[in-house]
């Protein structure tokens, strides 16, 4: 087993990217629920332990407290915020309601001599006297416990940092793990190799040997079906899966109707010529859109979606040659779809909403899951599908929801408004990929619109469908801003899906970032 690096959830939103950067210094790490028994920690042989945020105050009745193991297993500890509070709970100090809350961008002035103490962590400052960070807490640290020193404060937390190198015990009010703190990454990187002592051994090649291993001992010689959407995540597990159990893997492309323009012959082409793995078409277009028929509301959609799916991959099992008995399911399953559906793993996290291939799934399927990247990052994912061989177009293509264009669609979904959609989006991938767009932008895509304005179009009055473009930059698909596309190509796209498109008289251009918005729009 690799050094390790445990993480307690305590519910934030942010603890996936605290393993997000951990992992990008090389090193592995698991997120366990705060809640989780000694043994299966102590299974995972951490070098150290990381206490995520939350939403919880420590004094309420009911809060997450801080397991016994933790510090009784003598390794170092770093708190994030609720985690910080939370150790300084249970070692004493005093945690109160502040009256200033801190939501957002702060400084956190450093105290020098106090961290010329810490020689393990010194070096993350980079020599300066104060850092930008990201807040987001409304409690505040008013007493610290015996034998720690306070390293950074802010205007409205007087305990911004404190640490004890004794017992090698750091606790920070502010998220490192977020782009907008300085040095973030830096910190996490000391903590974890200097104060931990973590080898940089997690890679893509030694992700490949472990998952193969994992994939052949749960697999065994049962057959699996790999539901191939042809995006990256379940690109990158057919190719995953096909190294560990070769011809006992077949690929079952099922064609709902929700795709994009051409994406079905695209897909067949690259893995049953290409690739040279058993592929299975299936055209179930009427069955999906007679399932989605009237539907409005956007989780019924993803769980219809999701249960559609299943029965489509049970039916076609009976395709695939030899035995069938305890097949298996191959699902592309990120840990962001995990942590906006609030999969087994994140119970204590609040749902954003259902992926079809968590929570969208019927409970009486008769597959075993086998999900290989479920705790994956999406950057990890593409780093392990190029080592894996696959081309840079699949690898680098513009991710694509399990759904589909049906979340693409606001309202009803009907033929008419799936091709309107359809076309509109093709111009879309057309233009960004004339202007060299298409790798500088993370995900761009079309939404049609629940809505009809007034337009005018050869002298006479229209009453027509709205497309709103989103496009967003982002690293890891949790946080994202919105793309800064130059004003000329923006109007090229505007002009050719109001002039090629029918049924589209207005276009808009959506400039949320993530949060407040999601990149999705349903």
């Amino acid at each position: 087993m690799p050094d390790t690096i445990v993480i307690l959830d305590f519910g934030s939103q942010f603890t996936q990217l605290i393993a997000r950067r951990v992992r990008e210094a090389n090193v592995y790490c698991e997120i366990l629920p705060w809640d989780a028994p000694a043994e299966r920690a102590a299974a995972l042989q951490p070098r150290g332990f990381i206490l995520s945020g939350g939403p919880n105050s420590v004094y309420e009745a009911g809060a997450p407290k801080l397991p016994d193991y933790v510090l009784a297993s003598n390794v170092p500890v770093l708190g994030i915020c609720y985690g910080m509070q939370l150790l300084a709970h249970a070692l004493g100090g005093r945690v109160a309601a502040s009256t200033h809350r801190e939501y957002g961008h702060a400084q956190v002035t450093l105290q020098p001599s106090a961290l010329a103490r810490a020689e393990d962590l010194a070096a993350w400052t980079n020599g300066s006297d104060a850092l930008n960070v990201w807040m987001s807490h409304g409690d505040r640290l008013e007493q610290i416990p015996n034998g720690f020193t306070i390293f950074a404060h802010s205007t409205n937390s007087p305990v911004a940092g404190m640490m004890d190198e004794t017992r090698r015990l750091y606790a920070i009010q502010f998220h490192p793990e977020v782009n907008h703190t300085e040095h973030g990454r830096d910190l996490l990187a000391r903590f974890v190799h200097d104060v931990c002592g973590c080898s940089s051994a997690w890679t893509p090649d030694n992700i490949i040997d472990e998952s193969i291993a994992r994939i052949r001992a749960k697999v065994g010689g049962r057959p699996v079906l790999c539901g191939l959407s042809g995006g990256v995540d379940s690109s990158v597990v057919a190719a995953l899966v096909h190294r560990a159990v070769g011809d006992q893997l077949t690929c079952v492309f099922v064609d709902t109707g929700l795709l994009r323009k051409n994406e079905a012959d695209q897909v067949i082409e690259t893995f049953q010529r290409e690739q040279g793995i058993r592929l299975i078409a299936v055209n179930a277009a009427e069955e999906f859109l007679e399932a989605l028929q009237g539907v409005t509301d956007p989780e019924e959609k993803r769980k219809r979606i999701g249960e559609k799916f299943i029965r489509v991959f049970e039916r076609t099992l009976a395709q695939v040659p030899g035995p069938q008995d305890g097949a298996l399911l191959a699902q592309g399953t990120l840990y962001p779809d995990v942590i906006e559906s609030r999969g087994p793993e994140r119970q204590s996290a609040a749902k954003i909403k259902t992926h079809h291939n968590v929570g969208g799934l019927p409970k009486d399927m008769k597959f075993e899951l086998l999900e290989p990247l479920r705790f994956l990052f999406k950057d990890e994912a593409r780093a392990v599908g190029s080592a894996l061989g696959l081309p840079d177009s699949i690898v680098w293509r513009q991710p694509f929801p399990g759904p589909g264009l049906a979340v693409r669609i606001l309202g009803e979904i009907t033929w008419e408004r799936l091709e309107r959609l359809r076309a509109a989006d093709a111009v879309l991938q057309e233009e960004l990929l004339r202007a060299n767009l298409l790798r500088v932008t993370s995900q761009a895509f079309a939404v049609l619109l629940p809505v009809r304005t007034v337009g005018v179009m050869g002298d006479g009055r229209t009453y027509s469908e709205v497309i709103a473009i989103r496009a967003v930059t982002t690293d890891d698909f949790m946080t994202a801003d919105w793309a800064r596309i130059p004003f000329d190509v923006l109007a090229r796209i505007s002009s050719r899906i109001v002039n090629e498109v029918p049924g589209i008289n207005r276009v808009t251009y959506d400039i949320t970032s993530k949060p407040p918005a999601t990149i999705e729009w349903e």
